[in-house]
């Protein structure tokens, strides 16, 4: 077994991958109140998530990827969120990421996928493109750039016109983060540890091999240029559903250990404005605790089926698939979203004054879940209203 500071080495099996989870953690808590100051962890926390390669939990195999289980690759975010949720969203994102550039043409797969890098993105089509030769020169200002500061890759959307005559698609442009100019903007009420930072580009070249239309993540499920292995895991879902698998697992790694604070709090805390009484015998703060127990299992209950759907599609090779069946995992991440960040009021506000002093482990584990439940991909009326569309036989989210 790991000790509280050593990772383990060797095979990437169940428990190593969750005993390196939790040295993670304790080495970002360690730093939480700095990292939330700072406005992002240290280099020695996304060192060590690279030395335990969780950027190798996706990756195809022909790269070294690890493929691992998605229920074992949930549980490991969840670990790493119980202790720190910033730490968590660079866990997530440093493997999540890995999985776009898989779907490049096979020059630029080797180029990205090839090395023992770290990859960010950030997905929103903001930037502008002018043609140049075969490539093209990329301009624009790109915000939320979560773990751009570790990086050595980004890859920034745009809208380009990839063959003549057929108009602009959405895009995803890759360059070395050495190309761009790091903008130190990110300073936001939670999830501060994340550093995500804007990016400027003011015309990097990106040559052809280093462009996806997303239309071949989205659409076809196929990497431009053919040349992959089929029976690869990472071929086998539709991407943007398993891109997006982390958002629940942070987030409800989040509210276990607020419920657990509350629940160590209120068993040990006195009223003085109520004759001295101990507040574990309130019944409102009883009733408070089973509806937050509740309220997890539910939770905890829509992610496992949110991975049973992922895994199905997995082992039935359909990388792409209805919008129904797209925008029901969606709603499941709405829903994860709207009910923690509700739990995470109720906790902070039954708590009460002790608990909303800055920098104290409540009011920061409610900071960072209300900034994940803001993300366009976790708002709840969004996916409810795109799930109910597609239920009535209407088109889904464009994106989402």
């Amino acid at each position: 077994m790991a000790t509280d500071n050593v990772l383990l080495k060797g095979k990437m099996d169940r428990e190593t991958l969750l005993a390196n989870a939790e040295v993670i953690g304790k080495m970002a808590e360690a730093e939480a109140m700095e990292a939330d100051k700072n406005g992002h962890l240290s280099d020695k926390v996304s060192q060590a998530m690279k030395e335990a390669e969780f950027h190798k939990l996706l990756k195809p195999k022909k790269y070294g990827g690890y493929s691992v289980d998605l229920t074992t690759y949930t549980e490991m975010i969840r670990t790493v969120a119980r202790h720190s949720m910033a730490a968590a969203w660079l866990a997530y994102f440093y493997s999540a990421h890995e999985v776009w550039p898989a779907y490049l043409p096979p020059k630029g797969r080797d180029e990205v996928l090839g090395g023992d890098t770290l990859l960010v993105d950030v997905v929103a089509p903001v930037g502008k493109v002018k043609k140049d030769g075969e490539g093209f020169r990329l301009y624009g200002q790109w915000n939320f750039c979560s773990g751009v500061l570790s990086s050595d890759w980004i890859g920034l959307g745009a809208m380009a016109e990839l063959t003549e005559g057929e108009g602009p698609e959405y895009c995803l442009f890759v360059l070395p983060t050495s190309d761009v100019e790091i903008v130190h903007n990110w300073d936001t009420i939670g999830m501060r540890g994340t550093g995500s930072n804007g990016v400027l580009v003011e015309g990097s070249y990106v040559p052809p091999h280093m462009v996806l239309p997303a239309k071949n993540l989205f659409a076809t499920g196929v990497p431009v240029g053919g040349d992959y292995d089929e029976n690869d895991p990472v071929y086998r879902m539709p991407f943007m559903p398993l891109f997006l698998l982390g958002f629940p697992a942070v987030s409800i790694g989040g509210i276990e250990r607020l419920i657990s604070i509350f629940q160590e709090r209120t068993e040990k805390r006195v009223r003085v404005f109520k004759g001295g009484s101990n507040e574990s015998k309130s019944g409102g703060s009883q009733r408070l605790l089973a509806e937050l127990k509740i309220e997890l299992a539910a939770c905890l209950g829509l992610l496992d089926r949110y991975v049973q759907i992922l895994e199905k599609w997995q082992e039935e090779g359909r990388n792409v698939v209805s919008d129904e069946e797209r925008e029901e995992v969606f709603a499941i991440r709405g829903h994860v979203a709207a009910k923690t960040r509700d739990m995470a009021v109720k906790i902070l506000t039954t708590l009460g004054g002790t608990a909303i002093y800055k920098g104290d482990p409540a009011e920061l584990f409610t900071r960072d879940i209300l900034a994940v439940s803001s993300h366009p991909n976790s708002l709840w009326e969004d996916s409810m209203a795109a799930y109910g569309r597609t239920l009535f036989g209407l088109p889904g989210d464009p994106v989402w």
